[in-house]
């Protein structure tokens, strides 16, 4: 019976997870660390680590089914990343000097509204009008928000999937499906620093689980890409727009339990 358990919960999350990074590049520890923590007991950093795992695989599938389309802009990726990586450790360091704040439903809320945002006001832009934009402006944006991005994430803590969608989208004016294949490949070299990093100060964690969470969010994350890729604009963003909005509700009926 536990087991059993341990299999749907598992499967469950990492449904929810796969389907987030999938459709949004969201990171699939918004969704398997409250679920491993509440139905499982799972102490927090091992879930996190776990969730940070399942997260490289799926955000490389995806980030990969994304690039096969056309839908991925490598270039202004990897300075972006870069910028991401740095920023988040400065971020952690400021966090570590000032009181504790109530910032642990930051990701989940963001999670929600932006989903509420993608079916009121869906992205619509082209890749014509991406095209239209200066190489030399847009290499600028990416460093600055990359930035921006790496230092909110590294003192919050949580966040990042969303916030590089919501800036790749609104800021940066990027289309929905070069958005979401630019934001899962950075998210895959993100989740696998920090699973490492998780590992080695943590130790590993339960293999059962952790092989069950890898494999079904890296399915998952799979089945979606290959839609949102097929998908016309319209569609995608409802879809995602709902994903998210789903997801954001559930997690903060999880973490009220």
């Amino acid at each position: 019976m536990e087991i059993l358990v341990k299999i749907l919960v598992c499967f469950f999350a990492g449904m929810g997870a796969g389907l987030g990074t999938g459709f949004a590049g969201m990171s699939a520890a918004a969704v398997i660390s409250p679920m491993l923590i509440t139905f499982l007991g799972m102490p927090a950093y091992a879930a996190v680590g776990i969730a940070l795992a399942s997260d490289v695989l799926a955000s490389a599938v995806s980030a990969w089914t994304y690039g096969k389309n056309g839908n991925l802009d490598i270039r202004n990726g990897i300075v972006m990343m870069v910028s991401v990586l740095c920023f988040t450790v400065v971020g952690s360091w400021v966090a570590s000097h000032v009181p504790n704040t109530a910032m642990g439903s930051f990701s989940v809320c963001m999670t929600f509204l932006l989903g509420i945002k993608f079916i009121v006001k869906p992205v619509m832009t082209t890749r014509e009008a991406m095209g239209a934009v200066d190489a030399g402006k847009r290499f600028r944006q990416s460093m600055v928000c990359g930035i921006l991005i790496g230092f909110i994430c590294g003192f919050v803590g949580a966040g990042g999937g969303m916030m590089m969608l919501l800036i790749l989208t609104s800021v940066l004016g990027y289309e929905l499906k070069t958005a979401v294949g630019t934001s899962v490949f950075i998210m895959t070299f993100t989740a696998l620093t920090g699973a490492v990093s998780h590992f080695l100060m943590g130790g590993f964690p339960d293999p059962f689980i952790f092989c069950l969470c890898v494999l079904f969010t890296f399915l998952w994350a799979r089945i979606a890409a290959v839609f949102a890729n097929k998908a016309s604009a319209v569609t995608l963003n409802r879809a995602t727009g709902v994903v998210l909005a789903l997801l954001g509700a559930v997690i903060m009926v999880v973490n009220w339990m």
